[in-house]
């Protein structure tokens, strides 16, 4: 079976590498657009819309996974997404210094065999508990550009782990790959991803 991860993140592939499958990377070039506000709904839309157009622009379709994925963070209900600017990542991260805030990623698996093509969509979620952060912490993080890529403007395995007090669920699924989930659910279809075509 080919696998194909539909992402660039190279935090993705860094996660896909752990369970040494043999997979390659396809990223979607579609425009994102998204019809809820929900959290845990907005990803799994964003993931599947990937992946379907991913799987679409493959020549060869048979035997074939695609997997997809999309994050966010969500504080209070309300979607944080990556930061505009280095004041857009200050903004943020003073709204989840001293809180418990949400991560939520959305995963869709496109599995097509000789009888048929089967779309599997969830949504895994994380809490994740931030410590108090002074405005100089704030500003100096945000120094080293290191939040302008990162959903909700902080990256858990970077120079913002100092910073996590607390973590309710899934590590990776921070990271943006919740890869224990995508393994299980993949098993329940027959498919035992690690290691696999090694």
């Amino acid at each position: 079976m080919r696998i194909v991860l539909a992402s660039g993140s190279p935090r993705r592939r860094e996660i896909m590498d752990l369970i040494e499958a043999e997979y390659e990377v396809k990223a979607c070039k579609k425009e994102e657009v998204i019809t809820s506000t929900v959290p845990e709904e907005v990803v799994k839309e964003l993931s599947l819309m990937k992946a379907s157009a991913v799987f679409e622009e493959l020549k060869e379709q048979n035997d074939v996974l695609v997997i997809g994925a999309d994050t966010v963070v969500a504080s209070e209900g309300k979607i944080l997404g990556k930061p505009k600017s280095e004041e857009d990542a200050c903004r943020m991260l003073e709204e989840l210094q001293g809180k418990t805030h949400e991560v939520y990623t959305g995963v869709a698996l496109v599995i097509q065999t000789k009888d048929e093509i089967k779309k599997i969509n969830f949504s895994v979620g994380t809490k994740v508990s931030v410590l108090k952060m002074s405005r100089t912490e704030i500003e100096a993080y945000v120094a080293t550009k290191e939040p302008l890529d990162k959903a909700g403007a902080y990256a858990i395995q970077g120079k913002f782990s100092p910073y996590i007090g607390r973590l309710e669920g899934d590590y990776y699924n921070v990271v943006g790959f919740p890869i224990a989930s995508i393994c299980q659910r993949l098993k329940q279809e027959g498919i035992n991803l690690i290691g696999y075509g090694k």
